[in-house]
């Protein structure tokens, strides 16, 4: 039977028909506020400690000192922002950040996909288990401990690799102090760190595949490679894009405290990024409003990069961020 209506009469004249249960959206806010609650706690989060430290970034447009505060410093415009630009390593810094990123990026990000693909197939729980321990430990260690293992593995005449090279007769080399060797040494040392944990997100998207699909592949007579060409890949296709217009979204943003910890005189033309002149320059040398301007721009730049990133995503294929 159907549920009566009552008539009212909006301020257009027309006659609106209204049920007699309908709440206003205050009324469903009052009858679930625990989950608006719940919603509460990360928005303040953004609010406090994203969106009202950006009123700060005016000081890269200004002369900031502390005496004066950000309001009563003197407005300069692009003058921070010419500075960097004409900076005599500004070209040195953007190769040397774009140039790790991209590094980084075909290095590492193709490997939890296929530590994913290999773990899935495996059937002994224990070795599986094993496995995953293993990979994801590294993860867990801190920067400072990472750069240090590698320090040591790699120090001349008492590190593992030096030793090994010259049981084999080899010359004994500085990798630390050679520039050339510089990028491969961050990036793989990266890549075994972070390869067992990057891969978990696959294993989810691979753990939510319909069974139904391998029982069809195996009663057609499909072989376990057909079946991950077929099935399992089409499946990561999805998060796979995501987390590449991501990872492109974050060409500039180098990290700095492991290539910081890395550096020396010697290999300093090869690790000197945007992220460690900021520090040098300017915080170190205490003009924040420099350090600012550059901040700002390498904001800007994977900004726009995730822009054209996630367009063209969206015109070739289905998936986006929005």
């Amino acid at each position: 039977m159907d549920r009566p209506k009552t008539q009212t009469l909006g301020q257009s004249g027309l006659v609106h028909a209204k049920l007699p249960g309908t709440r206003t959206p205050l009324q469903r806010m009052a009858r679930h506020w625990e989950l608006y609650i719940l919603v509460l706690l990360p928005v303040l989060y953004l609010i406090i400690f994203k969106y009202v430290p950006m009123v700060g970034v005016q000081i890269a447009f200004k002369d900031f000192t502390i005496t004066k505060g950000i309001w009563g410093s003197d407005w300069v415009g692009m003058k921070h922002f010419t500075a960097f630009f004409e900076s005599p390593n500004f070209w040195l810094l953007l190769k040397n950040t774009i140039g790790i990123s991209l590094y980084s990026l075909a290095a590492g990000f193709p490997i939890p996909i296929m530590l994913a693909l290999a773990l899935n197939e495996v059937r002994t729980g224990m070795f599986k288990k094993s496995v995953q321990m293993i990979t994801y430990a590294p993860h867990f260690i801190s920067t400072v401990v990472m750069v240090s293992i590698v320090m040591l593995m790699l120090t001349p005449h008492v590190g593992v690799v030096d030793r090994l090279f010259s049981m084999l007769g080899w010359e004994m080399t500085n990798f630390m102090g050679v520039p050339e060797y510089f990028k491969s040494i961050y990036v793989w040392s990266g890549v075994w760190q972070e390869m067992g944990y990057a891969s978990i997100i696959y294993i989810a998207a691979l753990a939510g595949v319909d069974p139904a699909l391998y029982e069809a592949a195996r009663m057609d007579g499909a072989s376990r490679w057909k079946k991950i060409i077929h099935i399992d890949l089409p499946s990561l296709v999805p998060i796979t894009v995501i987390m590449l217009i991501l990872s492109l979204g974050n060409v500039m943003g180098v990290g700095f405290e492991k290539i910081y910890l890395m550096q020396n005189s010697l290999n300093i033309s090869s690790s000197e990024v945007i992220s460690t002149y900021v520090y040098k320059v300017g915080l170190v040398g205490a003009n924040f409003s420099f350090s600012s301007a550059v901040g700002l721009f390498n904001s800007v730049i994977n900004l726009i990069l995730l822009l054209i990133v996630n367009a063209i995503s969206r015109k070739v294929s289905e998936t986006s961020l929005w």
